[in-house]
């Protein structure tokens, strides 16, 4: 088969004697003709430059014609944010505050970047005809996101007519957007809607369900096969998501293979997935690729499975690396040669993380993909920015992407599973989902009175009064008391009379009066000898 029939006859959960594979080749093609990624984005040229490098360097059996959430919103009016290695960001909701629904007017094909990507899918498809085209189209819920913001969420309980109606509208866009690519010669339309992997099944069986199950309808009436693409922590609504009635689901890492499989099959749907994107593809070796490849192969099988990276390909990953998925796949002998060698441990840094979070601010950790390109990334991270500062500075918060060691490293040392993940002081706290603004601040405000009830347990610093006699020490004793009564805290008053004491405190003449500041330096931990002595430096 070739590589187009090849990939129609898995999304109709047909077996294959080669795994169709699919590179997500989004911006990642600017970057193999040496452009960035918001020039390539805006050029027909460049994008067919692009893909077809990337047909010619990985010899893909389909291949996405642009990966790029943001064309849809932009024509209905959102401001994007553009940057050099990242697909653009929704930077402005045309539907937040007063916005009005009933303004919102049908997309068509001649708006925004809208003919851009049909030009591009048009040459495409002239050029390479045994080649699966994917055209991929923004989920009713992510545009639905894109258009009022995260008030979405609070909306859905406070208005849930209202939400319909905004779903509604975007399905109708998702629809239009699908026929437009499958004029312009797109054999899978691709519905990814990231948004859906931050809500449960209850909430997407009475939101998700109709506006989605709209879209998959509408794509089978044009006689074409459709994939549904989530993104994140959404294993809890892969069963609802198959009974929406796409032909394929594809997913990221987030979620074990086996378990899409299997629920997948029950359904009598393909899947597909779920190489490691950042870990593996973008700062791995060509072996560790092979690896991660030959254990998907193993694990879905050779029916209805379709290999292909968990999302589109971070913009500098390795050439080298996709060449490597490229060989394994077709070469039965060389996937046994990997399944021999043995398997090398995991050589991620972890951080020593012990003494975390015992300051007196508040660190609120976001580990993400990258909030500049992943939609539920970008959200977690707006939302965390936005309650900061009502608690005027006593809240540090940072952003780690695993696109980058640092990241990986902080992820693995926090023990995070999942992205994107908000952590508060070092702990787990809201885990792939969101959260709303309300709970958000209560978990904040929750470590901020647990850490109160700490420094009321510690020893506070205390007032040594120094004499001869404690008539020598009356006067000392008496402008302190005043002192502290007109500060209003309360602070512990020792006297001492002792000369022995006195002098090994290193006074010399009486009466004296010393503070004494108590700093827990470590506490459950073991701190090295070094570390010790640079504490020891800092008294003496």
């Amino acid at each position: 088969m070739k590589g187009k029939e090849l990939v129609l006859h898995a999304l109709r959960g047909g077996q294959c004697s080669t795994i169709p594979w699919v590179p997500f080749v989004g911006v990642h093609g600017g970057h193999l003709i040496g452009k960035n990624a918001t020039d390539y984005l805006h050029s027909t040229e460049l994008m067919v430059s692009g893909i077809s490098k990337a047909i010619e360097v990985y010899e893909p059996d389909g291949i996405p014609v642009c990966f790029d959430l943001q064309i849809e919103a932009e024509a209905l009016g959102c401001t994007l944010g553009w940057a050099d290695e990242n697909p653009p960001a929704v930077l402005s909701h045309p539907l937040s505050g007063n916005g009005n629904l009933e303004g919102l007017k049908p997309i068509s094909p001649d708006q925004g970047r809208i003919p851009l990507v049909l030009d591009v899918t048009r040459k495409l498809r002239k050029q390479y005809p045994d080649i699966a085209l994917y055209g991929l189209v923004t989920g009713p819920f992510t545009l639905g996101l894109h258009l009022l913001g995260t008030d979405i969420f609070m909306k859905m309980f406070e208005d849930p007519a209202w939400i319909q109606k905004l779903l509604k509208f975007t399905s109708e866009v998702t629809c239009a957007m699908s026929r437009y690519y499958i004029e312009a010669g797109c054999d899978i339309i691709a519905v990814v809607d990231p948004m859906t992997s931050q809500i449960g099944p209850d909430q997407f069986t009475e939101f998700i369900h109709q506006p989605v199950k709209a879209v998959f309808d509408d794509i089978r009436k044009q006689g074409k096969l459709s994939s549904f693409f989530v993104c994140g922590h959404a294993q809890q609504n892969i069963e609802v998501m198959c009974k929406t009635g796409p032909d394929n689901i594809s997913i990221d890492e987030n979620i074990p293979l086996d378990f899409v499989r299997n629920v997948c099959q029950n359904y009598q749907i393909s899947f597909g997935g779920n190489l490691q994107l950042t870990l593996v593809m973008l700062m791995g070796t060509p072996e560790d690729c092979q690896k991660n490849a030959v254990d998907c192969i193993d694990i879905a099988g050779n029916t209805g499975f379709i290999l292909a990276p968990g999302c589109d390909l971070p913009m500098k990953t390795p050439m080298a690396n996709l060449q490597a998925v490229s060989k394994v796949v077709r070469d039965t002998y060389q996937q046994d040669v990997i399944r021999t060698l043995e398997h090398k441990p995991d050589k991620t840094k972890k951080l020593n993380l012990d003494e975390y979070g015992k300051r007196d601010r508040i660190i609120v950790d976001i580990i993400t993909l990258d909030s500049e390109s992943c939609a539920p990334c970008q959200d977690m991270v707006e939302a965390v920015k936005e309650v900061a500062p009502l608690f005027e500075g006593l809240v540090e918060w940072r952003e780690h992407s695993i696109k980058n060691l640092e990241g990986v490293t902080f992820m693995s040392s926090l023990f995070v599973k999942n992205i994107p993940t908000i952590c508060i002081d070092g702990k787990i706290s809201f885990v792939s989902q969101i959260p709303p603004r309300s709970e958000l601040i209560r978990a904040i405000q929750n470590r901020i009175n647990e850490k109160l009830k700490i420094r009321l347990r510690v020893k506070q610093g205390e007032i040594l009064l120094l004499g001869k006699s404690s008539e020598e020490i009356a006067p000392l004793r008496e402008k302190t008391h005043q002192a502290i009564a007109e500060l209003g805290v309360t602070i512990e008053i020792r006297e001492e009379t002792d000369p022995e004491l006195i002098q090994s405190l290193g006074v010399t003449q009486t009466p004296a009066w010393v503070s004494v500041k108590y700093k827990i330096r470590s506490e459950s931990g073991q701190p090295g000898n070094e570390v010790i002595k640079e504490w020891i430096k800092e008294i003496i």
